[in-house]
């Protein structure tokens, strides 16, 4: 039977009196309509619907919800003030895996194979922006497509497979959006994203996508410093992608490799190296945007593993080497690494090679917007004013202060 609502009734919602959640639904519906937006429980008033976790409605609303505060400029800055959580309670793949309903049909929008297409290319052009130039330009329009393109797919009318691939890159996409955030020293919206994109993968029952995802947090908890959390969510990427090929065998190890490292556990940090070191042998080529991994990642965690033991000078051996073997088009992470390695050859006494690993640095700096560059530049110019009185770090701070921004150049330890 068909509903019908009057003035009456419209008046006693505007005066705070909340209508029945069988009919909330209606109403989001019909204002979605009107304007030409999705439109969420939150943004309505009213509370989140009362429903199993996981199912469409409330994880579409949240998905609406935090990729429209995270598009506005306004209210960047307040999304991005969350903390990274230790304490953050994961979904395990057995809890995630299948417990979206049906998606709710909309009349006004049918999907298909074109539409998950266009999403799976947009998420790999967004991909190759952040590699290029950095997080900071791109998370914006990656939180906007979602918000006004991909949401209402998840609502729409679609055969399973449809709606499963549907998933599957919006898992990829969330994914992605919460990796920026990491890049710009925004963790606690970083995990929102990360949980959205586990989430969505058990629901398109993407072991994949939902690895991958565990892999991340495992990197920027380790990069945090919370050694045994990231060994946590390590193993348990690893613990669900049985069935997982060479490359991503490579992948995950050697992330469990660093957070061993990172608490202490030698033995067992090697191990996970030399399993990396085994499935890259049998790997053949990258094919992925993203969940993907090479010889130059693969020598990156040696180096970590290394620094993380002690041995710095083997660290900055693996990392010369990951330089060295690193695809030009990943121009962030050569800016973030080289400056890295130039830290470590500091450490270790040898000041003209690090001021020429910084000054390689530099040449790509301004090409990128990241605040994990922005704080290696800092950082930069923190370590090397004791060394000012050579002839080699002179030049270098003195050209860091044409093309640092002065707010980097003066931040103190």
């Amino acid at each position: 039977m068909g509903l019908k609502y009057r003035e009456p009734s419209v008046c006693q919602w505007l005066k705070g009196h909340v209508p029945r959640e069988a009919v909330r639904p209606v109403i989001l519906e019909a204002l979605a309509r009107r304007l030409h937006r999705p439109v969420t429980h939150a943004e309505a008033g009213f509370p989140p619907p009362s429903q199993r976790s996981n199912t469409c409605p409330s994880m579409v609303d949240g998905l609406v919800d935090l990729g429209r505060h995270d598009m506005d400029p306004s209210r960047r800055g307040i999304v991005g003030a969350g903390l990274f959580s230790v304490a953050l309670t994961v979904p395990n793949w057995p809890d995630v895996l299948g417990r979206m309903e049906a998606v709710q049909s909309g009349r006004a929008l049918r999907m298909g194979s074109a539409e998950v297409d266009m999403v799976v290319a947009m998420t790999e052009r967004l991909s190759e922006l952040d590699d290029q130039f950095g997080g900071r330009h791109a998370r914006p329009m990656a939180a906007a497509f979602l918000v006004n393109t991909v949401a209402p797919y998840l609502r729409a009318e679609a055969p399973e497979s449809v709606r499963k691939a549907m998933l599957s890159a919006t898992a990829d996409l969330c994914y992605l959006t919460g990796y920026m955030a990491v890049d710009e020293g925004h963790h606690g919206l970083a995990q929102q994203y990360y949980l959205k994109a586990l989430q969505l993968a058990g629901a398109a029952e993407d072991h994949l996508t939902y690895c991958t995802t565990l892999r991340g947090m495992s990197v920027q908890a380790v990069d945090l410093g919370h050694g045994r959390t990231a060994l946590r969510l390590g193993d348990a990427a690893a613990a669900a992608a049985p069935q997982a090929g060479p490359r991503m065998r490579a992948f995950l190890a050697g992330q469990q490799a660093h957070a061993a490292a990172s608490t202490g556990d030698r033995g067992r940090a090697l191990t996970h190296l030399r399993d990396a070191e085994t499935a890259m042998e049998k790997a053949e080529s990258r094919s992925k945007p993203f969940g993907s991994y090479d010889p130059s990642a693969l020598n990156y965690h040696l180096g970590q593993v290394c620094y993380e033991l002690g041995d710095i000078a083997g660290s900055v051996s693996a990392l010369e080497r990951s330089d060295q073997l690193r695809y030009d088009v990943f121009r962030r992470t050569r800016v973030r690494y080289r400056a890295m390695l130039a830290e470590r050859q500091l450490e270790i006494g040898h000041l003209e090679a690090a001021c020429h690993t910084w000054n390689l640095a530099l040449d790509d700096y301004p090409l990128v917007q990241s605040g994990r560059t922005d704080q290696r530049m800092a950082a930069m110019c923190r370590r090397i004013r004791p060394h000012l009185r050579q002839h080699a770090a002179r030049d270098l701070y003195e050209r860091a202060r044409t093309v640092v921004p002065a707010r980097l150049l003066a931040r103190q330890p």
